[in-house]
């Protein structure tokens, strides 16, 4: 079970990047799948998710209403969207998803889960 993170990059300030999240060998559909970041230094911040059932997407206060999350289930991708980016967004970007049993991590306090599979980071950089 491997997930696999793209789409990072050098963005100026103001900015937009578009992250992929993707699996080969299963589907993401039936999984909330988040999205996390950590800059040098720093503890691992959950910024994104969004659940199964309804779609319902979750952000932290940093990104809230700019970065957006969504799912294209025909092509098995997570996606984050990431307008108006700040040099304070620069960091691994990572995706994860829960194995353990579930716990309520996707809410208004996204958060990271314990027991997950996590891609490979992406690193997004924004100069000033």
């Amino acid at each position: 079970v491997q997930l696999q993170a793209s789409g990072g990059g050098l963005v100026q300030h103001g900015g937009s990047l578009k992250l992929s999240c993707t699996a080969s060998a299963f589907s993401l559909a039936g999984h909330t799948i988040g999205w996390f970041r950590q800059a040098p230094g720093k503890e691992r911040e959950g910024i994104s998710c969004i659940g199964v059932r309804d779609g319902t997407t979750y952000y932290a206060d940093t990104v809230k209403g700019r970065f957006a999350i969504s799912r294209d289930n025909a092509e098995n991708t997570v996606y984050l969207q990431m307008n108006s980016l700040k040099p304070e967004d620069t960091a691994a970007y990572y995706c994860v998803m829960e194995i353990g049993p579930p716990t309520l991590w996707c809410a208004d306090e996204v958060g990271i889960p314990d027991v997950a599979v996590v891609g490979q980071g992406t690193q997004v950089t924004v100069s000033s």
